[in-house]
């Protein structure tokens, strides 16, 4: 499996991240580490997580995700430098210094491991000087305990004002973006945002990449919403605009024998700036699809008819 670099933090990955967000939801344990172990035979490295996954699910608070990953990693401590471990703080409690702090040492408890790899803000906090948050980050990296680190869901704007903070202080800079990204999706990265990081040389992680699932050609009707517990984030994606999409994957994908999400994946991969998509799955075959999304070379008039029909 061919590497990438994450932009210019040292760290290579390969170009799919595992997204670890149903690890404790829709993948129960015993799968969640079948998951895993496939995920590396297959020659993948990244895992992505959070420390609020999964609290969404009746009855969790939050943190399942980072154990059932940090009780994968325990089990054969071989596995800890094979894979690169994602995670973030501050989605809920936002990313005051010593918030930032007890957050880290919490992951760290639950996943088992004595460093995070690349450690996220999850969102940007406007209660908090940017600074405040950076001198946090940059004790833990000084501990040992965090490698490098990066953003999610920032602007062109408040990635650009951290990394004129960074630089004016003398603080450690946000090295990777994790924006939401896919086929229907663009707006958000595309333009600005991209600009800056191709600029800075950031590695980008994109999240949301096949659209809550709806660029796997799952959801095709408000009939196929009750198909899963993602459906109903999907509805607005049946407009117009989005059967037009579906359209164009299914012609890609007939031409290379492969399903839908292995062509959305594969234009993601192909972007300018992209370092990897993050994915999910939740069953070996899901998760075959995915290895096959990163071997799916697609020809320039294909990406082109892609991102036409997106526009």
């Amino acid at each position: 499996m061919n590497r990438r670099p994450l932009g210019r933090s040292g760290i290579e990955i390969a170009p799919l991240v595992f997204g670890g967000n149903v690890f404790g939801w829709t993948a129960d344990k015993a799968t969640s580490h079948a998951l895993l172990d496939r995920f590396v035979a297959a020659g993948l490295d990244a895992i992505d997580t959070a420390d609020v996954y999964s609290r969404w699910v009746p009855g969790n608070q939050g943190g399942e995700s980072e154990t059932i990953i940090g009780e994968w990693l325990a089990a054969s401590p071989r596995r800890r430098d094979q894979v690169v471990i994602i995670t973030k703080a501050g989605s809920d409690k936002g990313l005051a210094g010593k918030r930032v702090l007890e957050a880290a040492e919490a992951s760290l408890k639950r996943l088992r491991t004595d460093r995070i790899d690349v450690y996220l803000a999850h969102k940007p906090d406007p209660r908090t000087p940017i600074d405040e948050t950076l001198r946090a980050f940059e004790q833990l990296m000084r501990q040992g305990k965090v490698r490098v680190i990066g953003s999610s869901n920032d602007s062109a704007a408040q990635l650009r004002q951290a990394l004129d903070v960074a630089a004016g202080q003398g603080l450690p800079r946000f090295e990777v973006q994790q924006p939401e990204y896919n086929l229907y999706d663009r707006s958000g990265y595309e333009g600005a945002l991209r600009d800056l990081c191709i600029a800075e040389g950031i590695g980008v992680i994109t999240y949301y990449s096949l659209a809550s699932g709806f660029l796997s050609g799952k959801y095709r009707s408000s009939a196929d919403l009750n198909l899963s517990v993602r459906g109903a984030g999907v509805r607005r994606h049946l407009d117009a605009r989005g059967v037009r999409i579906l359209a164009a994957l299914d012609e890609v994908a007939r031409a290379h024998a492969a399903k839908p999400a292995e062509v959305a994946l594969a234009w993601l991969i192909a972007r300018k700036g992209v370092t990897a998509p993050i994915a999910s799955a939740t069953s070996i075959e899901q998760l075959e699809s995915l290895v096959r999304a990163t071997e799916l070379t697609l020809a320039p008039e294909e990406i082109d008819r892609l991102t036409a029909a997106s526009d």
